[in-house]
């Protein structure tokens, strides 16, 4: 399997300029995901083993450092905002402004109380998704910042459906119909997955 695919199973079509960033020499998308798996768990590591504050956290510097870190081994692009507009997202020119928006909503959630732990990082999840802020990795990338909001807010990280939501199967096609649902406004779906 090429790494330049066609596949529409939620996964956002990379431009010809963002494939010339790969970093490392790779011939199909299975060598590509394992290589990121690895430069991911690296980052996991490095993020866990960092002690912030939640507006440290929740902030634009954090989202795109975590970024860069989750991907510096495979893109030369990680932690920089996308410049193209994909099949998912928001306008490009609009993601700053929509991530300021997004960090102000979870530190009020928070403060306030207005929802549940778990179910703030679950919303902090599908905005992040929705707002599609990189090229590529948004939904490991938001899954990995709602993991780390919880235990940084004292909480057990969720399990996310407890399987590889990269590869095709039940799981993925599960996540991806509860972001969809998530879309139309019903958020219990995805909730209830994130607990799975």
């Amino acid at each position: 399997m090429s790494l330049v695919t066609t596949d529409s199973n939620g996964n956002t079509p990379l431009s010809p300029e963002e494939i010339q960033g790969l970093i490392p020499s790779l011939s199909t998308k299975q060598e590509l995901n394992e290589w990121e798996w690895e430069n991911i768990l690296s980052a996991r590591e490095w993020a866990t083993a960092t002690r912030m504050t939640i507006p440290e956290l929740v902030s634009d510097s954090y989202v795109r450092k975590l970024h860069f870190r989750m991907f510096d081994q495979t893109w030369k692009w990680a932690g920089q905002y996308r410049k193209s507009e994909k099949n998912i997202g928001i306008p490009c020119q609009q993601i700053r402004e929509s991530l300021a928006v997004l960090c102000g909503d979870v530190l009020f959630w928070i403060e306030k109380q207005i929802y549940p732990p778990d179910e703030i990082a679950v919303r902090f999840h599908y905005r992040l998704v929705a707002i599609h802020p990189f090229p590529n990795g948004n939904g490991r990338h938001a899954r990995l910042m709602a993991d780390l909001l919880l235990s940084n807010l004292g909480h057990t990280p969720l399990t996310w459906g407890a399987k590889d939501l990269i590869k095709r199967g039940e799981a993925r096609t599960q996540y991806l119909d509860a972001l969809r649902e998530a879309d139309a406004g019903k958020m219990q779906p995805l909730l209830e997955f994130a607990r799975s």
